[in-house]
C-alpha cells in the first residue's frame, strides 16, 4: 500500500500538481467531509477527522492505495504531525499544499516572512502577548477563538485602535478580506474558516533591565521602586518570555512595566485607586499592553488568575503570609522576591517563606548617588531595600 499524508492547501484549486497527481492515483480518500466533497471524482471516501478515525480508516484500508487529506499545508500546524507520529511501522509520503498564510499574504503583495505565526485554533492563545513582540501576527484562528473573540481580547486590553486584516474562506469562490481595526472586528461576525492578521503593538524595545526613574510618570505619595533595586529585583525573578508573573502593591507599575518587557504576561494587583491610574497612564507610556491591572487588596484579589512562574511583592498590607500562601496555591513552585525598607517586613517575610518550604535569600541593598553642592560633588545615601527571595529546588 502507498501511503499519502497530503496537503489539500486552501482547497482544489490551490493544489499542487504533485498532490493532484497522488489523489487521482489513491484508491482510497480518507478526510474530513468538507475536504472529500471537493473529489467526488475518488473510487472511495471514508469521512475521518481525528487522528483515531484516520488510524481506524487504515486498518480498513485492505492494501489499497490511500490519501490522507488535511486542509491548508501538511506542516504548518496541521494534524499531519500528529498523526505521522502515530503511523507505526508506515513509511508514508508527505506532501505540502499552500496555506492560508501563503494566499493571505499573496493578496495582500506582502512578504509574511516577518510574521509571527500564532494558531488558535481549538487552543489556547494569549493575543496580546503575541502582538508585543514588534512583528505582525498571523492568527489561525477556529473553535471558540475566531477573529471576533481574538479582537476582543485585545480591545479589552487597550489594544482596539490596531489595524487588522481577516480572510475568509481563503482560495474558495466565497472568499472575502476585511481591512479595518481590531476594534470594529471585536463586533462583526466571521465565517469559521477564517484567518486573522494584526499589526504590531507599538511598545519601548526589550532592553535589559533598569529603565531610568525619570522615564516613569510620579505622583507624591505614590511609592516607586528605583532603577537599581529594580533592576535587581527583575535578575532575581528572572522572568522569560513564555512565563507568567504577578506584581502584588504595584504603586507606580515600574517593576510591573519591567517585568512586562521581559514576560508573556503581568497580573499587577493594587488597592490605591490613585496609584492604579497612575501605574494605567505607565502602562501605557510604555505600551506594556500585556500587563493586566487589577483594583483590589491582595490575596483575595490573586483568586482567578492565571498560575505565575515569578512573583514580586512590593506592598503587602499586613497580608504577607497569606499572599504567600495564595502563590503557593496557584503555583508550589513560583520564584518570589519580597521588597521591604523595615525590619518588620523583613522579620515578617523569611518565616512567612520559610514555614512553606521555600530556600530564602535575603539581600540588602544600599544605593548612593552624587549630587551638586556647590563646585563640589557629594554622595547621598538612599534608604537601604532588603530584598528577600524564596525559591523551591
Amino acid at each position: 500500500m502507498i501511503l499519502t499524508l497530503i496537503g489539500c492547501g486552501c482547497g482544489r484549486g490551490t493544489l499542487t500538481l504533485e498532490a493532484r497527481a497522488a489523489i487521482e492515483k489513491a484508491q482510497l480518500l480518507v478526510g474530513a467531509p468538507r475536504l472529500l466533497e471537493e473529489f467526488p471524482e475518488a473510487a472511495e471516501r471514508k469521512p475521518a477527522r481525528s487522528a483515531k478515525e484516520i488510524l481506524e480508516a487504515l486498518q480498513q484500508a485492505d492494501g489499497r492505495d490511500t490519501a490522507i487529506l488535511f486542509s491548508g499545508d501538511s506542516g504548518f500546524y496541521s494534524g499531519a504531525g500528529t498523526l505521522f507520529s502515530q503511523l507505526e511501522g508506515e513509511a508514508p509520503v508527505l506532501l505540502p499544499g499552500i496555506s492560508s498564510l501563503q494566499v493571505l499574504s499573496a493578496r495582500l503583495k506582502e512578504p509574511w516572512q516577518d510574521w509571527k505565526l500564532c494558531s488558535a485554533h481549538g487552543k489556547d492563545c494569549d493575543p496580546t502577548a503575541a502582538v508585543c513582540e514588534g512583528k505582525p501576527v498571523f492568527f489561525l484562528t477556529g473553535g471558540k477563538l475566531g477573529p471576533a473573540e481574538l479582537c476582543a481580547h485585545l480591545k479589552e486590553d487597550g489594544l482596539g485602535f490596531l489595524r487588522a486584516v481577516t480572510g475568509e474562506n481563503m482560495g474558495t469562490p466565497a472568499e472575502q478580506i476585511r481591512l479595518g481595526s481590531v476594534e470594529e472586528f471585536a463586533d462583526q461576525s466571521f465565517a469559521p474558516l477564517s484567518v486573522l492578521l494584526v499589526r504590531s503593538a507599538p511598545r519601548c524595545p526589550r532592553r535589559c533591565p533598569g529603565f531610568p526613574d525619570g522615564a516613569f510618570l510620579r505622583e507624591d505619595g505614590i511609592p516607586m521602586t528605583k532603577q537599581e533595586v529594580r533592576s535587581v529585583i527583575l535578575a532575581k525573578l528572572n522572568p522569560g518570555p513564555e512565563e507568567t508573573c504577578w506584581d502584588i502593591g504595584t504603586g507606580t507599575g515600574s517593576v510591573a512595566v519591567e517585568l512586562a518587557m521581559q514576560a508573556k504576561r503581568v497580573f499587577s494587583v493594587e488597592r490605591d485607586d490613585k496609584a492604579l491610574a497612575l501605574a494605567e497612564r505607565n502602562r501605557r507610556q510604555f505600551g506594556a499592553w500585556n500587563l493586566r491591572l487589577i483594583h483590589g487588596t491582595a490575596p483575595d484579589a490573586l483568586n482567578g488568575l492565571p498560575a505565575p512562574d515569578a512573583v514580586f511583592i512590593g506592598g503587602s498590607s499586613g497580608n504577607l503570609r497569606g499572599i504567600v500562601q495564595a502563590i503557593c496555591a496557584a503555583n508550589p513552585n513560583a520564584r518570589i522576591c519580597v521588597s521591604a525598607v523595615t525590619l518588620e517586613t523583613l522579620q515578617e517575610a523569611t518565616p512567612a517563606l520559610k514555614d512553606l518550604g521555600f530556600e530564602t535569600e535575603v539581600l540588602q541593598l544600599s544605593v548612593s548617588r552624587s549630587r551638586r553642592a556647590g563646585d563640589l560633588t557629594m554622595m547621598t545615601a538612599q534608604n537601604p531595600v532588603f530584598l528577600i527571595t524564596g525559591k523551591r529546588g
